[in-house]
């Protein structure tokens, strides 16, 4: 089966955007939007120092012409190795105003990976901040420290050399989080930032304040630059380390209309005191990530905050595909993504590409303009990457539901065989994370004799000093599911353990597994263990 979106880029009840119009570059859109938004804030950092559209663009034109002096000309690729913040916005816009191309690196990243991404994207400069915790910069690449951007700021304007960029020249290279072989670089054009902010939807109003905690080299950011500029949304970073009681206080002083967060930190919000509609009248909508929210999150937020929790589905390689709306019932956002967004397109096929019927699980692919061009420097894997029509080919699997709202089930290597059948792990992690006596679960194939593999499930529970058993895990699951689905091994954890990207770090899990396996199956049947 298939799905596209319709209807309009604006939500119903939401003004256009502040700025419009047809833009060939973003040095067009940058400098619009300095007029129009002028001293609006762009970007509040923890501590609280903030800029301006107006120094956005000012303090980008001056780095510009610095990096043009530098030698920095179209084409070219600069990599940042910054924290999330004023400066890499500032340098993300500055590289794209002189139509070089910008890839960052999250600082998360370990040395082998950050090799593996500098030789993929070949930058000619590495814009680097001084902490010398980094991974280092293979010999030959030119680097730029963190202390002399404050200089080119101040320097004094300068003309900017006259670049023909149009809308088809690469913008950004934006790196897969590598959780399965070595990162690759999906890269845009200002089309595809174009399609972004025509399909944001719910996410996007007039001079909205933004709290996230999304990475900047990550495409929850990368992709949102005309998004941003368009619509002039302040983005204020969220506190780190995080605490329930910093998220309620930034919400407050900030005056934060769209809040990120994982279903956790929603639920300490919710229980931190004094949180309420009045105590927050200006936040309108909620953002999960990373893992769904259960219903009855989704009723508490909007009974204690009077606004709406929505899911939203994406990927490097498509930084936005599907979402739910404020409208839906709450089963609806903890079962499934919701539709496609504007202008996107999404089906559920078998591997052949034949599309599935409702209810049926297959392969995710995706059209649209919000769809990267390629692999950076890799023809033949970006043309493995999409089909004879055009779509990409999705790692993950999917199955639509009579009203067309998209269900995921997992990505194709989760999957794993038990006794011949095939369980999809966020299937089986959904339901165990409705049991009453757990806060967050996962769940991932051990191998086992003759049986094949087992599911072996990873339990934070809600209290740790009563924590659930495997047996009642198994009877939970089993009322909801095939009972081939059920858990065979437990092991409660005080955190699942995140990737980079702040998702489930499956390959981490397997590890734990294998230091602490099963025992072998026998008349004492499934196994529990605490760690």
């Amino acid at each position: 089966m298939s799905a596209a979106a319709g209807g309009s880029a604006t939500p119903t009840g939401v003004a256009g955007p502040p700025v419009s119009g047809a833009f060939t570059n973003t040095r067009e859109l940058l400098e619009a939007a300095a007029i129009v938004h002028s001293d609006r804030d762009a970007y509040v950092e923890q501590d609280g120092t903030r800029i301006s559209f107006a120094q956005w663009a000012s303090h980008a034109r001056r780095l510009a012409a610095h990096l043009s002096s530098r030698g920095i000309r179209k084409g070219d690729v600069v990599a940042l190795m910054l924290p999330s913040g004023i400066d890499y916005a500032i340098c993300y816009a500055a590289i794209a105003v002189i139509g070089a191309i910008t890839t960052g690196l999250n600082p998360r990243l370990g040395p082998r990976e950050t090799e593996s991404v500098l030789r993929r994207a070949e930058p000619v400069l590495v814009i680097r901040d001084s902490d010398a915790g980094l991974p280092p910069v293979p010999a030959g690449i030119a680097m730029m420290g963190r202390d002399e951007l404050a200089a080119a700021y101040a320097s004094p304007a300068s003309q900017l050399p006259t670049v023909d960029i149009g809308r088809s020249d690469p913008v950004a290279i934006i790196f897969t989080s590598g959780t399965t072989g070595l990162p690759k670089g999906a890269w845009f054009d200002c089309d595809n930032l174009a399609a972004s902010a025509s399909a944001s939807g719910i996410m996007s109003a007039p001079y909205d304040r933004r709290l996230s905690s999304t990475p900047f080299p990550h495409a929850g950011y990368m992709s949102k630059l005309w998004d941003q500029l368009i619509w002039g949304t302040a983005v204020v970073i969220s506190p780190v380390p995080w605490s329930a009681a910093k998220m309620f206080a930034i919400l407050q002083d900030e005056r934060i209309t769209v809040g990120g967060g994982v279903p956790t930190q929603w639920t300490k919000l919710l229980d931190e005191p004094g949180v309420s509609r009045d105590a927050l009248p200006h936040l309108r909508v909620g953002v999960v990530a990373t893992a769904p929210a259960s219903p009855d999150l989704i009723e508490r937020t909007a009974g204690r905050l009077g606004v709406p929790l929505v899911v939203r589905y994406a990927m490097t390689e498509s930084p936005t595909i599907c979402g739910t709306e404020p409208s839906d019932s709450p089963e609806v956002q903890f079962r499934t993504v919701g539709k496609p967004q504007h202008g996107m397109s999404v089906r559920v096929t078998d591997d052949a590409g034949n599309a599935l019927p409702v209810g049926e699980v297959g392969r995710v692919r995706v059209l649209g303009g919000c769809v990267m061009r390629g692999y950076w420097n890799d023809q033949e894997l970006s043309d493995n990457a999409f089909d004879a029509d055009g779509y990409l080919i999705s790692g993950d699997l999917g199955k639509f539901t009579a009203a067309g709202d998209l269900t995921l089930v997992g990505r194709s290597g989760d999957l794993y065989i038990r006794g011949g059948f095939n369980v999809h792990p966020v299937e089986v992690e959904q339901v165990i994370a409705e049991h009453p006596l757990v806060k967050e679960a996962a769940v991932v194939g051990y191998p086992a004799p003759a049986i094949g593999e087992i599911g072996v499930a990873f339990v934070v529970p809600e209290d740790p000093s009563h924590p659930p058993t495997l047996d009642l895990l198994r009877t939970w699951t089993r009322k909801h599911l095939a009972d081939y689905k059920a858990p065979d091994h437990l092991i409660v954890l005080d955190q699942l353990p995140l990737t980079a990207m702040s998702k489930i770090d499956r390959i981490r899990l397997r590890e734990i597994a294998e230091t602490h396996p099963p025992a072998p199956r026998n008349s004492h049947g499934p196994q529990q263990l605490r760690t």
